[in-house]
């Protein structure tokens, strides 16, 4: 029987396999890469067909719908794929402003393989049409990359690990790749999210939800909160508070700086127990909070699992998979100086590195 193990290592080095829960949307018609072009925060006009970019929906306020991966299939023919549950707001979004416009918008009925690893990297490299799409996949900055097949029925490649749903979001969070329903909501602003750079051109003309993009990106995307890689000391659940004391980082702190009460520096988001790095998590931190701070793990007003219980399946996580190595943590991340209470130290994104 296959080990958790073995999937970890066929998403990293090899080639894995698993059907993502992703939703599909197709715009076509004569005026659609005009259309897109006054929608979507990349440039559109500028893929040919046959290629593929990141983009942002937004809210005209410049809150997030959906961050996409699209498509151009053809002059006048595209394909946007996104979390599951985000295609109908999507549609919903786009039909709101086509007004005269000739472009035919709808969710289409499609499934998502994604292959995942190395081996799978050096072998999808280009996208290739037909009645199965194949479409590269690559989070900027982390290893995690492949390709995906997307269409009515695609079919899982010979020769790979096929693996499951928890076994792809410990290599997702590791990767800092967020997802919506985790890390992103209709509350999101992109540049919380660490998303402008590869989604959003700033050469093009207009968009609808440019003025807060173009506004915090002239500031220098200073934002309230950024999303952050954590190395925990143990288990956790999504939705947990962080907190930090008053005192950290202050080199003038005395003595009677451990009494100091705990401040909110934000919650997690996804939980994942990694059998490389052991417990490992995303989340928002307050901008005042840095790489290498540690930071309090705090379960969530009237719920969250005991110390001793692992994160829900939601968190992303294989209660009991692996035991946390202690090898190789950051500093915090494996020991708990306050008695047993998880301790989050806060790492840079992705949290494994290349």
């Amino acid at each position: 029987m296959r080990t958790d193990l073995v999937a970890y290592e066929a998403l990293w080095e090899g080639a894995a396999a698993v059907e993502l829960p992703r939703d599909v949307v197709r715009v076509a018609g004569p005026d659609a890469e005009r259309y897109l072009q006054g929608q979507l925060s990349q440039d559109v006009a500028a893929l040919a067909p046959g290629s593929w970019a990141w983009s942002l929906l937004l809210q005209p306020q410049g809150k997030l719908v959906a961050l996409l991966r699209v498509v151009r299939t053809g002059a006048d023919d595209f394909i946007l794929d996104t979390d599951a549950g985000t295609g109908p707001d999507v549609v919903a979004r786009l039909l709101r402003f086509k007004l005269r416009t000739k472009a035919d918008i709808s969710q289409l009925a499609w499934r998502v393989v994604a292959v995942r690893g190395r081996a799978a990297a050096e072998e999808g490299g280009e996208v290739v049409l037909g009645e199965v799409l194949r479409v590269p996949f690559q989070w900027p900055g982390s290893g995690l990359a492949g390709y995906d097949l997307l269409g009515e029925h695609p079919v899982v490649p010979a020769g790979v690990t096929q693996v499951d749903v928890a076994d792809y979001e410990v290599a997702r969070v590791e990767a800092g790749f967020p997802r919506h329903g985790a890390e992103l909501d209709e509350r999101t602003i992109p540049a919380e999210a660490g998303l402008v750079e590869i989604s959003v051109s700033f050469t093009k003309g207009c968009y609808t939800g440019q003025e807060l993009v173009a506004r915090l990106d002239a500031r220098g995307s200073n934002v309230a909160r950024n999303l952050r890689g954590f190395r925990l000391s143990g288990p956790a659940s999504a939705g947990s508070r962080l907190v930090a004391l008053a005192h950290q980082g202050d080199e003038d702190a005395g003595p009677e700086a451990g009494a100091a009460p705990a401040r909110d520096a934000g919650r997690l988001t996804s939980v994942a127990l990694s059998p490389d790095l052991g417990w490992v998590a995303l989340g928002y931190a307050s901008r005042a909070v840095k790489v290498g701070d540690l930071l309090e793990v705090m379960p969530p007003p009237g719920s969250g699992p005991s110390r001793e219980e692992g994160p829900s399946h939601e968190s992303g996580a294989s209660p009991g998979a692996w035991a946390p190595p202690g090898a190789g943590a950051p500093p915090g991340a494996g020991a708990r100086p306050d008695g047993g209470r998880t301790t989050a130290g806060v790492a840079p994104l992705p949290l494994r590195q290349r």
